[in-house]
């Protein structure tokens, strides 16, 4: 669970310089999961922008989020920020403080 702090920082941090995975029409397909697993596996903070299913941004966030054993951080406009650590220390791109 991420602490307000860690939120705020993990916002920021993905408003200068973070991966973008689009949804489009075809929704939460087990491709476009597979996909979000891979960035998050290599990035760590992924953004997630909505081109279609806007109204269910929130719900589908989620969604996605549990799917993919993520946090997910904060969704602003079209935007969703999710948040997964990886577990070798080594590979962490992402210092939580």
């Amino acid at each position: 669970m991420l602490t307000s702090k860690q939120r705020s920082m993990l916002t920021a941090l993905a408003s200068q310089d973070c991966v973008v995975q689009a949804l489009g029409k075809n929704g939460l397909t087990e491709t476009f999961i597979a996909q979000t697993e891979a960035l998050l596996a290599h990035h760590e903070l992924i953004k997630i922008k909505f081109l279609d299913f806007k109204d269910e941004k929130r719900r589908l966030s989620e969604e996605l989020a549990a799917r993919t054993r993520a946090e997910l951080v904060r969704v602003i406009g079209n935007n969703a920020v999710l948040y997964r650590q990886n577990p070798d220390p080594e590979k962490r791109r992402v210092a939580l403080q």
